[in-house]
């Protein structure tokens, strides 16, 4: 490949890893600050939304979600039931299956965040076409897809979705 079409994919690459972090230390992160100040880590409040959005989980599926080993799961799950944000109901044959529920509090948590993202995010996102998103958002997922098709075991390969939860 010659050496300019390499520089636009490493300047390309470098812009996405760019949006990627002011998304996570902006968006993500100062946002939630904002809205629940020292009450949940960034990784606690993806556990938060997980839980959302799922069933029953065990461990090893929280620990994969958030990136880190069983017992660091199992600690920021019993962190959260500490907190009042979670409630963890073990399984009656297996302690290993969970299942756990969003409690009052963390659902009003995650509703005031939600809201508050909606509104940064009309903001900034106000002066681009929804048509150049979506075009946008399409172009992303086809490069995803492109490198994790030529990664080894790339069936055992979580992309993180984090809080914007997606297939």
């Amino acid at each position: 490949m010659p050496a300019r079409e390499l520089r636009v994919i490493d300047d390309f690459l470098g812009s996405a890893h760019v949006f990627a972090s002011a998304v996570n230390s902006v968006v993500e992160a100062r946002l939630l600050r904002d809205v629940a100040g020292d009450q949940v880590t960034v990784s606690q409040f993806k556990l938060l939304k997980l839980v959302a959005l799922t069933d029953a989980q065990t461990i090893g599926d929280v620990a994969a979600f958030l990136g880190v080993s069983d017992p660091a799961a199992s600690k920021a799950v019993d962190k959260l039931v500490r907190q009042g944000l979670l409630v963890r109901t073990e399984g009656e044959k297996d302690r290993r299956e969970i299942a756990l529920s969003l409690t009052r509090a963390s659902r009003r948590l995650l509703t005031a965040y939600d809201a508050a993202k909606n509104r940064k995010l009309a903001g900034i996102f106000r002066e681009f076409p929804p048509a150049d998103l979506r075009r946008t958002a399409e172009l992303l997922d086809r490069l995803s897809a492109g490198i994790v098709e030529r990664t080894p075991k790339a069936n055992e390969l979580c992309l993180q979705c984090g809080i914007y939860y997606r297939q």
